[in-house]
């Protein structure tokens, strides 16, 4: 049985790679079926980067998912006339299956794909391994969807990226900006606990992969990355949208029940957060008109609204931070409540906002309209409260 990775060993145990000048530190797969049109020219043109700009051993392995075209002669005279390439012939289809069976044979410290499309700029190669080498970081991937990344590609292609990693941030709370882009690496014992924990065999294992190595505490660097979409792409868009579905479907699931690997796995489900979200709203926002009533005649409306909504945004954050987002222990509780606070603010100017508002429009307004204004605004503050508090005040990322 695979042993389950706890935080304190993801955070503390990482070493810098010993480097032989010997063996390969780097053993980069490139994934490929039925690519003899493209094969040779990538892998040469790889090669020749590796050769030139890379500073450490490497090897290249070629793993062909069952081709039925020239892909298995060509990768095999690659393999005999390029020292540092091998060949790799697997009988079924599948990205997942081609990353398992490479990654599980190999002895080199950092394990890595490209596609071979070699649609990202290989510039991006070292500062993509260098984190992993240094023990800086677990896993590394490149990024379309970051500052700094230039990317070329067709409107359809941007909606369908975009679209399936917000998908991913609202659904399953990731932290990690770009799951599908074919640039990554690991460290080879994070291959060795982690990959017997993936389901998937196919394009859903990437995102599977980082979903388990983020809920477990590990760290993955991004690279933002110069990317051209490739006009002659072989992927079924409609077959792998589908698949990435079921696969964050199943992933919800597993979070919902508590069976995916992760000691922070409970803290990713969107309903339960919501759910328990919404009762410590509730009784923040009851708290805060009971506070308010009582200090409006002594202090006025405005200051009233202000210290009322201060003493609960602290309860508040405090309360969402253990109950809504099992958030445990002391670590990062000052940076969660100061960022809470700012969250505070922008529920203040709303809501003071609003009371202003309806003194403008209605001077003489009781009590009770005021009340039922703050109401409406606090609504408003809630929805954008919880927003922030899932995707920035207590977003379980890993180290960037």
């Amino acid at each position: 049985m695979t042993k389950p990775w706890t935080r304190r060993e993801s955070v503390e145990t990482r070493q810098p790679i010993a480097i032989d000048s010997r063996d390969p530190v780097l053993d980069l797969v490139v994934p490929v079926f039925n690519e003899e049109a493209d094969l040779e020219r990538s892998v040469r043109r790889l090669h020749a980067h590796l050769r030139t700009g890379f500073p450490y051993p490497f090897r290249i392995t070629v793993a062909d998912n069952a081709s039925t075209d020239a892909t298995p002669r060509i990768a095999a005279r690659l393999a005999h006339e390029l020292p540092e390439a091998r060949w790799l012939r697997l009988e079924e289809k599948g990205r997942g299956r081609a990353l398992r069976a490479a990654w599980s044979q190999s002895s080199a410290p950092v394990l890595a794909y490209v596609d071979v499309d070699l649609s990202t700029e290989l510039a991006a190669l070292l500062p993509l391994v260098a984190p992993l080498i240094s023990g800086h970081s677990d896993l590394a991937i490149g990024t379309r969807l970051a500052p700094g990344s230039r990317v070329v590609r067709g409107p359809r292609r941007e909606f369908l990226s975009r679209g399936y990693n917000t998908l991913l941030r609202s659904t399953l709370a990731v932290g990690f900006s770009d799951a599908q882009c074919g640039f990554k690496a690991v460290r080879r014992e994070v291959v060795e606990r982690l990959v017997p924990l993936v389901r998937d065999e196919e394009w859903f294992f990437d995102t599977e992969l980082l979903v388990i190595a983020e809920r477990a505490g590990l760290r993955i660097h991004e690279v933002p990355v110069d990317w051209v979409d490739d006009p002659d792409s072989r992927v079924d868009i409609r077959a792998t949208v589908l698949a990435d579905l079921r696969g964050i479907a199943r992933i919800g699931t597993a979070l919902a029940r508590g069976t995916l690997p992760s000691d922070a796995a409970r803290r990713g489900l969107l309903l339960p957060q919501l759910l328990r979200f919404g009762l410590v709203g509730a009784v923040s926002t009851l708290a805060h008109l009971l506070l308010y009533a009582a200090l409006r005649p002594a202090i006025g409306a405005q200051a009233a609204n202000a210290l009322a909504l201060l003493v609960c945004a602290v309860a508040n954050t405090a309360a969402n931070r253990r109950f809504a987002f099992g958030v445990r222990g002391r670590d990062g509780a000052l940076r969660h409540q100061a960022r809470g606070l700012l969250v505070f603010a922008l529920g203040l100017t709303l809501t003071a906002g609003a009371l202003a508002a309806l003194h403008l429009m209605a001077p003489g307004a009781a009590p009770r309209t005021e009340l039922a204004v703050l109401v409406a605004a606090n609504l408003t503050a809630t929805l954008l409260r919880f927003l922030l508090l899932r995707a920035w005040v207590f977003r379980t990322g890993a180290a960037r």
